[in-house]
């Protein structure tokens, strides 16, 4: 994608390794490191007094990540995607669970996560048990976190390796593109995530390679079929992992039909099958459902709603967290104030990645060259729609996210807005000001994302100074 004329490409691309191997580093070390300090002193207490279960640490951060790899558990362990005995044990515990009628016609817990991605990662843990006989119950750390390795840091060097490509095709200064790789490599909340078992690092790595694999078809004339089936793949298994990404599936479809009818009918629509068929077939192994579990809450059918349950935890009948949620998770009522705070409040797009402001600036840059004002538009379009059906959710979904560190629904949209602030960060490189000034954006951006120093299922920074100011009420 290079000009043979370019003689600054070789070291722009050294500086992208430098950047890639600082991320990778920061990456590998906080999973090296991933524990749930937050038990710290109720272990040390519990030790004190003599107490033969007085271990509590585990590399799992949260109820979100503890609901997949109970599954994961127990599909190995026990062969089941019900996970009764697994959210018994003590540390297994979660919230993120539903109660239905299993195949053995009794009721039982599952995971409330869409199968698919657990069932990949059993794969892996099947393979590392068979081989050396260890379980995450009796070896969480080391399997845990080998397996956090396999699943989000190889993957994200194939992301930033995509992104640096498309930084050297859409790019036209070296400031710009370095500016570029600096927030993909250390601006978003991607890398923040990295320490846990999460869908929103997965869907962002499938929207990249589904964007390179269609600008090759796009802008390159490429109708090799391998990039329409790559197209169509990721496209497909982002959805699986973000639901609304099913618009980007669509209208990525419908644009390569009107660019090659034939090679999107026999290559990008069968390889979104393929996915679409996984996804479907685990689900009903699963819940003998082809609904997701977030699609059975009925608040006309009882038996259609598989959050309202009770279970037995250490002899104590309990009910469903979802019954009576609590704090940020029983949504915000108000629609304005929760598109306030999506935006440029506590959990805000903008206030928490100030560097997304770039990309506003370069969509409509990108719109006014003709050569890019389709990519403009498909990108405007997308965000656009995604916002709007996520600010228009009922009162339950407006939640940002639960606990967590940002907005997380809208975190997939990181390598399509980092390709659209490349002309924004191009026209700034022409000026110290301007440099300065997008410095400061990414500064502010990255401290976003290392905010969350030991654990991406917190409060962001900004909601906690609000709250520290009496603001946040």
């Amino acid at each position: 994608m290079n000009h043979p004329d370019d003689s600054s490409a070789r070291l722009r691309w050294s500086v992208y390794g430098l950047l890639i191997a600082l991320a990778t580093g920061g990456m590998l070390g906080r999973i090296m490191a991933v524990n749930s300090v937050d038990v710290l002193a109720l272990e040390s207490h519990l030790a004190r007094e003599g107490r033969q279960d007085a271990q509590r640490e585990r590399p799992f951060l949260s109820a979100n990540d503890r609901s997949r790899w109970a599954t994961v558990r127990s599909l190995v362990e026990q062969g089941t995607y019900a996970i009764d005995d697994i959210v018994a044990q003590r540390g297994w515990d979660t919230i993120d669970m539903v109660k239905h009628v299993g195949p053995d016609g009794k009721e039982h817990l599952y995971s409330s996560k869409p199968p698919l991605f657990a069932t990949v990662m059993a794969g892996e843990y099947w393979l590392i048990n068979r081989l050396t006989g260890a379980t995450l119950a009796s070896h969480p750390y080391e399997i845990g976190r080998f397996m956090l390795l396999a699943i989000n840091v190889i993957p994200m060097l194939i992301y930033f390796v995509l992104l640096a490509l498309l930084a050297e095709r859409f790019g036209t200064t070296d400031w710009g593109r370095l500016f570029m790789m600096a927030a993909a490599t250390s601006g978003t909340f991607l890398t923040t995530f990295v320490v846990t078992v999460n869908n929103h690092t997965p869907a962002a790595v499938c929207v990249a390679i589904a964007l390179f694999a269609a600008i090759r078809i796009w802008y390159d004339g490429r109708r090799a079929w391998r990039y329409f089936a790559l197209a169509g793949f990721f496209a497909a298994l982002a959805v699986t992992n973000e639901l609304p990404a099913l618009s980007l599936f669509a209208l990525l479809g419908a644009a390569l039909y009107w660019k090659a009818p034939r090679e999107t009918l026999v290559a990008y629509l069968p390889a979104g099958l393929v996915v679409a068929a996984a996804a479907f077939g685990t689900n009903y192994a699963a819940h003998q459902s082809l609904r997701p579990p977030y699609m059975h809450r009925s608040q006309t059918d009882p038996a259609d709603n598989w959050y309202d349950y009770s279970y037995l935890k250490d002899g104590k009948l309990r009910d469903s967290y979802w019954s009576n949620p609590v704090g940020i998770d029983r949504g915000e009522p108000s629609v304005a104030r929760y598109a306030l705070h999506a935006t440029i409040g506590h959990h805000g797009i903008f206030s928490l990645t100030p560097v997304w402001l770039l990309t506003l600036w370069g969509l409509a840059l990108m719109w006014r060259d003709r050569r890019h004002r389709e990519l403009a538009t498909f990108v405007a379009i997308l965000s656009l729609v995604c916002l709007v059906f996520y600010l228009s959710r009922p009162q339950v979904d407006r939640n940002y996210g639960g606990m967590t560190s940002g907005l997380r629904w809208m975190f997939w949209f990181a390598p399509l807005w980092l390709v659209a602030l490349l002309p924004a960060a191009d026209r700034l490189a022409a000026s110290r000001p301007g440099r300065g000034f997008a410095l400061v954006l990414l500064a502010l951006s990255v401290m976003s994302a290392s905010y969350p120093t030991w654990n991406p299922w917190t409060h962001p920074w900004l909601w906690n100074a609000l709250n520290y100011l009496g603001w946040n009420r």
